[in-house]
């Protein structure tokens, strides 16, 4: 999977930072606190926002939750509050609410 960067522009920095970290001009330390600084930061969504997300791409719960590659009982727990999302699908929920369901499908 490809990173997400938050603008085209830190995307070409963090090629460069690659790059001088690759000479050894850089330490592992300062290109993993870069990393940290352009990659696109997951934010935790409440219960309310997972359902208005599925509702704004006019999405059922199980087609969503196909999308996400998750039982459509973890979506309706989702919305419920009873569960949270975490890892890979929290970071797929942030990427839809940016570029809208297409980005994934």
């Amino acid at each position: 999977m490809s990173k997400k960067y938050r603008s085209d522009a830190f995307a070409a920095i963090h090629e460069t930072m690659e790059a001088l970290h690759d000479v050894g001009a850089i330490n592992k330390q300062t290109m993993r606190e870069f990393d940290a600084s352009c990659l696109t930061p997951v934010e935790v969504l409440l219960p309310e926002q997972i359902r208005a997300l599925r509702e704004r791409e006019h999405l059922s719960q199980p087609v969503f939750a196909r999308y996400l590659n998750v039982s459509k009982n973890v979506v309706s727990d989702w919305e419920r509050g009873t569960r949270k999302p975490g890892g890979p699908a929290l970071r797929l929920l942030t990427i839809i609410k940016k570029n809208g369901i297409q980005s994934i499908a």
